[in-house]
């Protein structure tokens, strides 16, 4: 199942499901090969989000185009060939968790790209 842009974004609490390619990773998957931990957070679900955007902004080739008060979508593109890869994240005020989806737009393996990508923004968020 591949999942366009204009499919992405928080339906009823969750984030779209990955496809059957192990080149994506979300902490709403239940599967071994795409599902990851989400991210825990104290504090407002307003504090969280600014401190996601934060860390994104100071990452290389990565945009946020996307923003409310529980959600933030953004592209990141790898260096050498421009491909593109959708990151997003939804704030559980419920359970003070921060769900993520990270998935490559094209192609089939994304060599870890994702997972790396999303255990750097774990611990970027952990040590802020």
């Amino acid at each position: 199942m591949e999942v366009s842009s204009e499919q992405l974004g928080v339906k009823e609490g969750k984030l779209a499901p990955c496809p059957d390619k192990p080149n994506c990773v979300s902490s709403q998957s239940t599967d071994e090969k795409h599902g990851m931990k989400p991210i825990p957070y104290n504090g407002t679900a307003e504090e969280a989000l600014t401190k996601i955007k934060t860390i994104l902004t100071n990452r290389k080739r990565t945009e946020i185009v996307e923003a409310d008060t529980h959600y933030i979508r953004a592209e990141e593109k790898s260096k050498l060939f421009k491909f593109v890869d959708d990151i997003e994240f939804y704030i559980d005020t419920a359970s003070e968790n921060i769900h993520f989806r990270s998935a490559s737009r094209t192609g089939y393996s994304d060599m870890g790209v994702n997972k790396k990508r999303m255990n750097e923004i774990r611990e970027a968020f952990q040590n802020a």
